[in-house]
């Protein structure tokens, strides 16, 4: 049986360097014809109330303070989705000069959704499946 925080995940949204084509689409996910909300998950705005952190867009060096500062205020545990082929890898700017890659270069990635750009259905996935990731880290936290 899942728990109750497993169908009601909090997200905060950071954009790391991207072409707003996933930033797009993750709100897609918000809108009535795919309503996250009817499975809990709430986009909201301060990290300190967020138990997933959802990355669009490749790091550049200008985004890494903030990436590190919404992972950081996160409480634990805490997963993180990387959306997009650029979230995920760099994607078409990962040779770009001032592009470090993906978000797993600084942050540990839980679930990564590939696609320029995923479907909305595909996120929710990928929220559904860091949401089962989370229960199982808060389960390894009650053990300690």
């Amino acid at each position: 049986m899942a728990s109750v925080m497993s169908r009601s995940p909090w997200i905060v949204h950071m954009n790391g360097n991207s072409c707003n084509g996933c930033d797009i689409e993750v709100l897609a996910c918000l809108t009535p014809l795919y309503d996250a909300e009817r499975l809990g998950v709430i986009n909201i705005g301060t990290p300190k109330q967020a138990d997933i952190m959802v990355v669009t867009g490749s790091i550049n060096y200008k985004s890494v303070d903030v990436l590190l500062n919404i992972y950081n205020q996160m409480p634990d545990p805490k997963a993180v989705v990387a959306i997009g082929a650029c979230a995920c890898t760099g994607g078409i700017f990962h040779d770009c000069y001032n592009v470090i890659g993906g978000a797993d270069k600084l942050i540990p990635v839980d679930v990564y959704v590939p696609g320029c750009c995923p479907k909305p259905e595909t996120i929710l996935d990928g929220i559904a499946q860091a949401a089962a990731i989370l229960d199982k880290k808060r389960e390894e936290m009650k053990k300690k």
